[in-house]
């Protein structure tokens, strides 16, 4: 009797397992064009002038974050802009000039991303964003210094997930723009509009065995971006990233709780434009507003999902909102 349980019990741990692999195995990255995707024609027509420069700042284990820095007036709040997928930290560029009469500026590119990505598309564990984060706040957050961060589409649900893990109690305020708060959740497009390409196989294998902690697969590519090749082929297209591991994609996003990442935002602004391909930009309110009470929201008219970053509006609003720090 006691050995048929056990070998019961053994298949009930090796058939999952085998399923997981079996979807694992089933799909992998194909081509993707950048049809149907994000409009980076603004963001390609500002052009490469004055960029700001980079500096490397050193994490935890030794890598070098390349990180922007505006120094901001005295006694102003640190702000820590965070990037969407895909993408890197100059799309901030003309935001962060604008902001930098209210705050002392941080913009990195993120791990995995930009000019000097360390291994692009990848990082060491699930996590590692918010640890990176914490590790550049601590560099230059002063003795009682205000922290805000700020984070569009994947950068915004990244602020999300922060919130809600062990480094949130280092976030004073939070801006949101048109953030990404969950595959499933009810804001979010089918494949964010086009954007986004999960391999979606893969990533309910690779989940499956996470959920058991055999985290040895999660290197393996789950998701390809519909990057222009207008933005490939100019002279930014060196610094995109088209495609992600398991653990830098996990790490990008809300837990799968997300509802309980909401619920632990500090005070934050959320904009997004009315004209948002990736995002159903009236759902934020009703969504969060169940969650939490600490939010404001604004719907920045004719604004698509690239251009609420840039947009006069959104400038408005979060200069509006930096002043009660």
């Amino acid at each position: 009797m006691i050995g048929k349980v056990a070998f019961s019990l053994a298949m009930f741990a090796v058939v999952p397992g085998a399923i997981a692999l079996g979807l694992i195995a089933s799909q992998g990255p194909g081509t993707v064009d950048g049809a149907g995707g994000l409009d980076f024609s603004k963001q390609l027509a500002r052009g490469l002038d004055d960029p700001l420069p980079v500096v490397p700042v050193q994490m935890r284990d030794g890598f070098a974050l390349q990180v922007r820095h505006l120094e901001g007036p005295k006694d102003a709040p640190l702000l820590v802009m965070v990037h969407g997928s895909g993408w890197q930290g100059a799309q901030f560029d003309s935001l962060a000039r604008d902001l930098a009469d209210q705050a002392e500026v941080l913009v990195p590119d993120l791990r995995g991303h930009g000019a000097q990505p360390g291994r692009r598309g990848d990082v060491d564990y699930i996590g590692q964003f918010e640890d990176d984060l914490a590790d550049l706040i601590a560099a230059y957050r002063k003795p009682g210094q205000k922290v805000i961060a700020l984070g569009h589409s994947s950068g915004g649900g990244l602020v999300v997930r922060m919130a809600g893990g062990p480094h949130g109690g280092a976030l004073d305020g939070a801006v949101l723009l048109a953030p990404f708060l969950k595959y499933n959740a009810p804001t979010t497009r089918a494949n964010s509009g086009g954007w986004a390409h999960p391999l979606t196989r893969r990533l309910i294998g690779l989940s499956m065995l996470n959920a058991v902690k055999i985290r040895a697969l999660n290197h393996l590519t789950v998701i390809q971006f519909a990057m222009p090749q207008t933005v490939l082929d100019g002279p930014l297209g060196h610094t995109a990233t088209t495609a992600y591991s398991y653990r830098l994609n996990t790490s990008y996003a809300p837990r799968n709780d997300y509802t309980a990442d909401i619920e632990a935002l500090p005070p934050f602004l959320l904009a997004v434009g009315d004209r948002d391909e990736a995002f159903v930009a009236e759902g934020y309110q009703p969504l969060m507003s169940a969650h939490t009470d600490q939010g404001r929201y604004a719907l920045i008219a004719g604004v698509t999902h690239l251009d609420v970053v840039d947009d006069p509006q959104t400038l408005t609003e979060i200069q509006g909102f930096l002043r009660e720090f």
